[in-house]
C-alpha cells in the first residue's frame, strides 16, 4: 500500500470510530432498576463498562425469590429482573389468568446445577458406579447411609434450590421427562434429604456459609459456575470434584426480563451489550459460566459435555408440591414408620423369600435406580411388628449405621410362623405404637405399612378395629395406613381400612413385593 492509500485508511478508521463514539454519547443515559438473583452479584464489576458502552446503568437489588411472588404484582417497582432461571416465575404468570403478563425474556449465560463432592467421597461414589459415573441415584443412597453430607439452597426460595431438587425427583421418577403429578412421591426423596446438613436462603450465602464453618458438610449442591469459582477461592483448600449427575440436571440460563415496557429500548441496548462476543467472554471468564453466543470457545473448565438436560415441570402445582412435600431444609426430624407384616403359614416359601428381598433392598441391597431413592436412611425409626392369630414379635430401631439395619432383617429372616391371622388385631397393636409415637415426638411423621396375604380369621374384627380407632387422639387417628394387597388378601376390606385411616392401597400382585414397598414406604 501507498503512503497515500495507508493515510486515506487511517483517516477512514478516525472518522468510523469518531461516528461510533457520536452515536453511543448520542444515547439518552437511563438507570433500569433490576431485581436480580443474588448469586448474580459477581457481575458487579463489569456494570460500569456496560454504562460507559450503552449509557445504561443497571441499579442491582439482590433480592429475587424463586418465582418473584410478591416481587412482580404487575407494578413499576423494577424495570428489569435477571435471575438464574425464569421457568417457577412463567409458571405462576401462566398460572394467573391473565392477571400477570408474560415479559420479554433473554437467556444470557448457562450453568446446569451439579455436586461438589470432597475427593474422597468422589473416589468412593466412583468406584462403586457402573463404568464410574456417579448419578443423583447414587448421592442420593450415598446421603441415606451417612457418607454424603450435602448443603444445597432453600428450594422454597432460591432458583438454585428449587433446580436442584426438580433434578433431583425427576431423576428419582426414571421416567426421563418433566414431572407429572403422578411422579411425585412423598417419599422418594427421603434418604436424598436425611443427608442435607447445610442450607441458607440463596446458593451465595450457601457457599459463604461453607467457606465461613463447613462443619461435617462434604459436599455441595448448586451451579457448575459457583463450584468452579469455589474452587478458585484462595480460602478453599483442596477443590471440590465436580460431578455432572449421569441421569441429567437442570440447566439455567440466567435470563434478563423486561418487566416495564416503557424500557424496551434501553433493554435491547442491555441485551446486546451482554450478547457480545466480548463481553460473553468477560462473563464466562469471571463467573464461569457458559456463554450462549455460539462464537465464543469455551474455556477449559468449561468443555465438559452436560449430558441430559433435565425439564421442568409444565405446573406450578407439581413444583409446589414437591417443595411441600421437601420441607424445611433445617428441619431434621425423620420419619417412623410401622410396618405390620403377616407371618401366617401361607406366607411360607416364595411369598417369605418376597418379603424378605423386598426388606433387604429396602436396606440398601437394591442397586437399581429406583431403589437407592427409597431405602431406608439414617435417623429413620423402623418398627417391625410380626403377627399371625395374634402379634408374635414387634422390635423398633433407630437407623444409625448397618448394624441397626442387620437387626430389623434378622427380625424377618428369622421370624416364625402361625396358623392363623388376625389382621385387625396387629394392625391395632400398630396404632397403639402410633399413638405412643406421635406423643413422645409430635413433630415426627408417622406411618403404617400393612401386609398381609390373606383374609382375618382371628382376633378383632374390622368393626372393632374401627371403634378403638374412633376412640384414638387426633394425632394418632391422622396417622395413615398403606396397605399391601398380596396374594388371596381380601382386597375390599384393605381398600376400606385405607380410606378410613387417609392412606390408600397398592397392590403388589399388579408388580412385586418390592416395588409395593418402595412406592408407599412412609408416603404421608
Amino acid at each position: 500500500m501507498t503512503r497515500l492509500g495507508r493515510a486515506l485508511t487511517a483517516l477512514l478508521t478516525l472518522v468510523l470510530l469518531a461516528g461510533l463514539t457520536s452515536c453511543t454519547q448520542d444515547q439518552d443515559p437511563v438507570t433500569l432498576r433490576v431485581l436480580a438473583s443474588p448469586e448474580l452479584a459477581d457481575i458487579a464489576p463489569l456494570l460500569g463498562e456496560l454504562e460507559e458502552d450503552t449509557g445504561v446503568e443497571l441499579e442491582m437489588e439482590y433480592e429475587a425469590n424463586a418465582d418473584l411472588a410478591g416481587q412482580y404484582p404487575g407494578g413499576p417497582d423494577h424495570d428489569l429482573a435477571w435471575l438464574a432461571s425464569d421457568r417457577s416465575f412463567l409458571l405462576r404468570v401462566q398460572d394467573s389468568e391473565g392477571r400477570l403478563t408474560r415479559p420479554e425474556s433473554t437467556p444470557i449465560m448457562r450453568s446446569p446445577v451439579v455436586v461438589g463432592l470432597e475427593p474422597d467421597i468422589a473416589g468412593k461414589l466412583r468406584e462403586a458406579a457402573p463404568e464410574g459415573r456417579i448419578s443423583w441415584a447414587d448421592v442420593a443412597d450415598a446421603a441415606a447411609d451417612g457418607t454424603v453430607r450435602f448443603g444445597m439452597a432453600d428450594p422454597r426460595r432460591s432458583d438454585t434450590g428449587r433446580a436442584a431438587l426438580v433434578g433431583v425427583a425427576t431423576a428419582a421418577a426414571g421416567t426421563g421427562r418433566a414431572l407429572r403429578e403422578e411422579d411425585v412421591s412423598c417419599d422418594r426423596l427421603r434418604g436424598f434429604r436425611s443427608g442435607q446438613t447445610l442450607t441458607a436462603a440463596s446458593s451465595r450465602d450457601l457457599i459463604a456459609a461453607y467457606l465461613g464453618k463447613p462443619g461435617d458438610t462434604n459436599a455441595l449442591i448448586a451451579h457448575e459456575a459457583e463450584l468452579l469459582s469455589l474452587n478458585a477461592d484462595d480460602r478453599r483448600g483442596r477443590p471440590l470434584q465436580i460431578v455432572h449427575p449421569d441421569d441429567g440436571m437442570v440447566l439455567s440460563d440466567f435470563p434478563l426480563l423486561l418487566l416495564d415496557q416503557e424500557q424496551r429500548s434501553a433493554y435491547g441496548r442491555v441485551v446486546d451489550w451482554l450478547l457480545s462476543a466480548d463481553t460473553q467472554r468477560k462473563l464466562m471468564e469471571r463467573t464461569f459460566r457458559r456463554p450462549v453466543n455460539q462464537d465464543v470457545e469455551p474455556s477449559e473448565p468449561l468443555r465438559a459435555d452436560v449430558g441430559n438436560a433435565l425439564s421442568f415441570p409444565g405446573s406450578l402445582s407439581i413444583v409446589e408440591q414437591l417443595i411441600t412435600d421437601y420441607g424445611d431444609p433445617k428441619s431434621r426430624t425423620a420419619d417412623q414408620v410401622v410396618f405390620v407384616l403377616d407371618f401366617s403359614t401361607s406366607m411360607r416359601g416364595e411369598r417369605m423369600a418376597d418379603l424378605r428381598a423386598a426388606f433387604a433392598g429396602l436396606s440398601g441391597a437394591d442397586e437399581t435406580s429406583t431403589g437407592k431413592f427409597a431405602r431406608f436412611y439414617r435417623g429413620e425409626r423402623l418398627t417391625v411388628v410380626r403377627f399371625g392369630g395374634r402379634v408374635l414379635e414387634e422390635r423398633t430401631v433407630t437407623v444409625r449405621g448397618d448394624a441397626d439395619l442387620r437387626s430389623l432383617d434378622q427380625t424377618v429372616a428369622d421370624g416364625g410362623y402361625d396358623d392363623a391371622t388376625a389382621v385387625w388385631t396387629a394392625l391395632d397393636r400398630g396404632y397403639r405404637i402410633a399413638t405412643a409415637a406421635v406423643r413422645d415426638e409430635p413433630a415426627r411423621p408417622v406411618a403404617i405399612v400393612l401386609m398381609t396375604d390373606g383374609e382375618n380369621n382371628a382376633g378383632i374384627t374390622y368393626d372393632e378395629f374401627l371403634r378403638r380407632h374412633s376412640s384414638l387422639g387426633s394425632d394418632a387417628k391422622a396417622v395413615p395406613t398403606f396397605p399391601v394387597h398380596f396374594g388371596e388378601a381380601d382386597a375390599a376390606a384393605l381398600e376400606r381400612a385405607a380410606t378410613a385411616t387417609g392412606g390408600r392401597m397398592v397392590d403388589a400382585n399388579l408388580s412385586s413385593l418390592s416395588d409395593a414397598f418402595k412406592e408407599i414406604r412412609g408416603c404421608h
